[in-house]
């Protein structure tokens, strides 16, 4: 986000062409994402709900694997088989933000590093105090803390399809941030009992893929079985699965020589892209949201400490953390908001912050191990609290929806025809 030559430094200012480009064609892929994200748990939801149910628990608990060596229920498959793919893209996300991204400028990686960190304390303190006060389980604290990007971009195409691309960026680092935070969480809080042996083997594997990055090596064939290798000594070692994911995406090379072409990360993104948003997302979805909804489960959520408190810190903590950290590091750092925006508009990217769904429902299976009733309670709030976050959100940016067309048609207009926006070919800073 640049900042103008001359005045306060603005918030939300218009990105380089590079980055809008690179930007917009990661959300219109996760966008796609996102519609069959919400297909899967639709379907779930239905199918746990129907005189079908029994069938539901019996797929989702059936155990296939290796007899003696790695043995799974289809549900632990879809969590830390299928979702290590999710969190490989978010860890190459994350280095391209911190390598060519917002968040290789220190300035400009402030307000989603600290709206990010708002966003995760203050939906887990509200649960805390929530719980806490009622008499409830307060284990559940990291439930609320995580976005879910498939999601919030889906109900963004439908509510907020013109939203400026600044704010979208912003929302797109944020949700980064907040997947690094998330995998440091189930890393560090949800382990027990690490075999170092394991641990140190997995080690060993992933600083062979760094050398095999830094030797340029590009044979698919080579990393496939280190990839693996790592993927399942980490489970062996007790960590959650999904860690490795984070790490191997972390480790390669974003950066592309003179000459090459797409970078690695780039190629493994384009090929494993379509895989996790087609297939890895939504079948964990369908694995993990299918708990049964009826008038009695809904209104027992009321008489719920534990369901109070996931839904209060996604609906209100969220908002709460996301904006008031933006507010906070304006007021810091003496920043304005760009011209037109309104700080109404970053209360609504705030508002599809709280869309939990996809990480919050693996952080309630992790945080109530013995109690599945809890989970049940914890799972049914996310889908709750993520669709009145997604509804207050559609309304908040459809208030702002002709500001928004302004802006963006500003943005792309392209009056001579030659593929870059005029806006990109003036001597202005922009506002």
């Amino acid at each position: 986000m640049p900042t103008p030559a001359t005045g306060a430094r603005r918030l939300f200012g218009r990105l380089s062409l590079a980055e809008t480009t690179t930007v917009t064609g990661i959300l219109r892929r996760e966008t796609t994402g996102g519609a069959l994200l919400l297909a899967a748990a639709a379907l779930a939801l239905a199918w746990a709900s129907s005189p079908l149910g029994g069938s539901y628990d019996d797929v989702r608990t059936t155990v296939v694997g290796v007899p003696g060596l790695l043995e799974m229920n289809l549900q632990h498959w879809a969590g830390e088989g299928l979702l290590a793919v999710f969190f490989l893209l978010a860890g190459l996300e994350l280095k391209r933000e911190l390598v060519v991204g917002d968040l290789s400028d220190r300035r400009e990686a402030v307000l989603p590093v600290v709206a990010a960190v708002a966003g995760m304390l203050v939906p887990a303190a509200a649960y805390l105090a929530l719980t806490s006060a009622l008499g409830g389980d307060r284990s559940g604290w990291a439930v609320p803390v995580a976005t879910d990007i498939a999601f919030a971009l889906a109900v963004l195409a439908i509510a907020g399809e013109r939203l400026p691309t600044a704010l979208r960026a912003f929302l797109l680092s944020l949700a980064v941030v907040d997947d690094l935070l998330a995998i440091l969480v189930i890393a560090v809080v949800f382990t027990d009992g690490v075999s170092l042996v394991a641990l140190a083997g997995a080690g060993g594997l992933l600083v062979a893929y760094a050398a095999l990055q830094r030797r340029r090596v590009r044979a698919w064939w080579v990393y496939l079985p280190l990839g693996l290798g790592t993927w399942l000594l980490v489970h062996e070692a007790g960590v959650h699965a999904t860690v490795a994911g984070v790490a191997i995406g972390l480790l390669t090379r974003v950066r592309p020589d003179a000459g090459e072409g797409p970078s690695p990360a780039e190629r493994l993104e384009h090929r494993l892209r379509p895989l996790s948003a087609s297939v890895c997302v939504p079948v964990f979805a369908l694995f993990s949201v299918g708990v049964p909804l009826s008038s009695d489960a809904l209104g027992g959520l009321i008489e719920s400490p534990v369901a109070l408190g996931v839904t209060a810190g996604l609906v209100v903590g969220k908002v709460v953390g996301v904006a008031g950290g933006a507010w906070l590091t304006a007021r810091l750092t003496r920043a304005e908001l760009s011209a037109q925006l309104r700080w109404s508009d970053v209360v609504g990217v705030g508002l599809l912050a709280g869309i939990g769904f996809t990480i919050s429902l693996l952080l309630a299976e992790l945080s109530f191990p013995a109690a599945p009733a809890l989970v049940d309670e914890a799972k049914t709030a996310v889908v709750v609290g993520s669709l009145l976050s997604a509804v207050a959100a559609a309304v908040l940016l459809r208030r702002r929806q002709a500001v928004h067309l302004a802006l963006v048609g500003e943005e792309t207009r392209d009056d001579d025809g030659d593929g870059v926006p005029d806006v990109y070919q003036r001597d202005d800073p922009g506002p």
